[in-house]
């Protein structure tokens, strides 16, 4: 795989230098006028960009309601708020429509100067965020078992809410919450023993799957085996210094097959992120205590439970939450009670994202009430459930193989490559060999990706190998040839891209429309990062690639006179870092040739 021409694909790291963000300025000015013309200081002037182009370019929104508190007409307020609005320079036009809504058209010179200044400054001129320290929780598989469709989801979504935090300035700890504590594990100790005193160790544990059920079925079938493993449970949770070397053996076998899935999946996750159910196993039995101190826990029928009135159950009585069972025995409520207390005092977040199924949400929530209540932490940092969907197959079902069986990840993957390579090589039957490998693995994998990233992430979506694999619609082989089609227009006209440092005239619609969405990036990639919805993002770049192609099809670039030409190259070399840069921040890659 070549690296891109005109080093497009180079990262943005240095923080110096912020280009507009345009609906912050918006906001600000259409507020003070609000202000002005009799409005409370904390009024909302509701700035957002305009549906449809003939209300202009954005529109101001907060006016009736705010009317409405005044006990005045909304138009009539309008009219006071436009002799107050001083927008010289950045509107050509502003009106009133409708009852009171704001209508604001930018003007061409002032956003072909804040194009220039985009495409000159670091990070497309995004401004650097103050900076908090926030962990996000994602992907989470267990141990002694193969990672599988399930935690598509979670892995890939979790990180690419990462990567846009991160590329906005923020501290982010990574925080791959594995199952790799509980009574299972004093089974699996002794399974790994017995494999290990016998020839075919290694191969028994390629596959961690078998491996697992293997394990499940000679707990259950002997009886000597089973007592053996009650028996490891209690010294694992002991400390032994055994138990202990053997269940860090499973971890890391587990992780080391998990490091392969991330590293191709292009996720940022790495073995140093692990902070599994273990990590908090010590701290169990003192906020169990600490919980019957303050008054919230309570013996109950043997058990030590929280009863809850915000939450309730059948009979309509505040629900109990069980935090240690009557056999000693802790439940995953009490780890996420701890894994909550730790992030906010060990970790000292300032805000802690949670990249978990919706079905998880009632379970988090009471969780997060007893930390509340025990003031473990403050209401002031925020315990965010970051909920998704499930992955169905076309029959609406959760996605299975043709047989029932759960899909291992490492086997989608792989027909994601051989779908592409098959792809890829009709399209291209010039390209060497190796080129066609290499380029197959990142258009199948980003296509998994994409296809999932692209969805809303509070609904279930259908998994469908033809749409993720098309050249049409929203998909990842669009963006991707989208971005190389932008490149081949500077290796036609010979020309470094960051080379070009000219004037840009936007004389034509579509120029003035593209350039105006370019600059829109920040604020999408802050909506991303508040809200952790990265479709927001791929409904963005699929809209910008397809301005650019308008663009591209109705203004020649290089047939224009002098002038003309380099304003629209950098036109092109500014929607090229945009793709990238939003793409990266999706974890997908961007490549040079399709």
């Amino acid at each position: 795989m070549m690296t891109a021409r005109c080093n497009i694909n180079e990262r943005f790291s240095a923080y110096e230098g912020i280009s507009v963000n345009i609906q912050a300025l918006l906001s600000a000015k259409v507020s003070q006028a609000m202000v002005l013309a009799g409005a409370p200081a904390d009024c909302e002037p509701q700035v957002r960009q305009s549906a449809k182009i003939q209300f202009g370019d954005y529109q101001a929104n907060g006016i009736m309601a705010v009317a409405k508190k005044l006990g005045q007409a909304p138009r009539q307020l309008a009219e006071t708020v436009l002799q107050h609005l001083d927008l010289t320079g950045i509107a050509s036009k502003v009106e009133i429509a409708g009852p009171g809504f704001i209508n604001i058209f930018l003007d061409r010179n002032w956003l072909a100067e804040q194009a220039k200044q985009a495409i000159k400054l670091p990070r497309l001129g995004v401004a650097q965020a103050e900076p908090q320290t926030i962990v996000v929780d994602y992907s989470a598989p267990n141990v002694a078992k193969e990672m599988h469709v399930g935690h598509v989801r979670s892995t890939i979504i979790g990180d690419a809410a990462v990567r846009t935090l991160e590329f906005l300035g923020h501290n982010v700890i990574r925080a791959n919450h594995v199952g790799d504590w509980g009574t299972q594990f004093g089974m699996l100790i002794a399974f790994l023993e017995k494999q290990q005193n016998e020839d075919h160790a290694e191969m028994a544990l390629a596959d961690l799957e078998a491996f697992y059920r293997e394990a499940k079925r000679t707990y259950d079938e002997d009886p000597v085996f089973a007592e053996r493993a009650r028996g490891y449970v209690v010294k694992l949770q002991g400390g032994d210094d055994y138990c202990r070397q053997m269940w860090k053996k499973l971890v890391d076998i587990t992780m080391s097959q998990n490091q392969k899935i991330y590293d191709r999946l292009n996720v940022t996750l790495t073995r140093k992120d692990v902070m599994g159910e273990s990590l908090y196993n010590d701290m169990l039995p003192g906020i169990v205590s600490d919980l019957k101190a303050k008054g919230l826990a309570v013996e109950s029928e043997g058990a030590t439970v929280v009863f809850l009135d915000e939450f309730q159950n059948k009979e309509g009585e505040p629900m109990g939450v069980i935090i240690q069972k009557k056999d000693g025995g802790y439940l995953y409520t009490t780890t996420d009670i701890a894994c909550a207390k730790y992030r906010y005092e060990t970790l000292r977040a300032d805000r802690v994202l949670y990249y978990i199924d919706s079905r998880q949400h009632q379970h988090l929530q009471q969780a997060w009430t007893i930390v509340r209540k025990a003031g473990y932490v403050p209401e002031s940092v925020p315990l965010e459930h970051h909920a998704f969907g499930m992955m169905l197959g076309k029959d609406g079902r959760p996605f299975k193989t043709r047989s029932g069986g759960t899909i291992k990840l490492s086997d989608l993957l792989d027909e994601a490559y051989q779908r592409a390579y098959t792809l890829v090589r009709e399209k291209n039957p010039e390209m060497s060999e190796e080129e066609v490998k290499s380029l197959a693995e990142v258009v199948g994998i980003s296509a998994v990706k994409y296809a999932d990233l692209s969805k809303s992430r509070t609904t279930d979506y259908i998994f469908d190998w033809d749409n993720m694999l098309a050249f049409e619609g929203n998909t990842a082989p669009y963006m991707q040839y989208a971005y190389t089609r932008v490149l081949s227009v500077f290796r036609k006209a010979g020309i470094d891209a960051d080379s070009l440092d000219a004037e840009i005239t936007l004389t034509d619609d579509r120029e003035a429309l593209l350039a105006t969405r370019l600059l829109q990036f920040e604020e999408v990639i802050t909506q991303v990062a508040r809200d952790g919805t990265p479709h927001v993002m791929c409904a963005y770049l699929y809209d910008l690639a397809g301005l650019f192609s308008g663009f591209y099809e109705h203004c020649p670039i290089l047939s224009a006179d002098d002038v003309t030409r380099l304003s629209r190259l950098q036109l092109a070399a500014l929607t090229a870092k945009t793709l990238q840069q939003g793409l990266d921040t999706l974890g997908i890659k961007t490549v040079e040739r399709m």
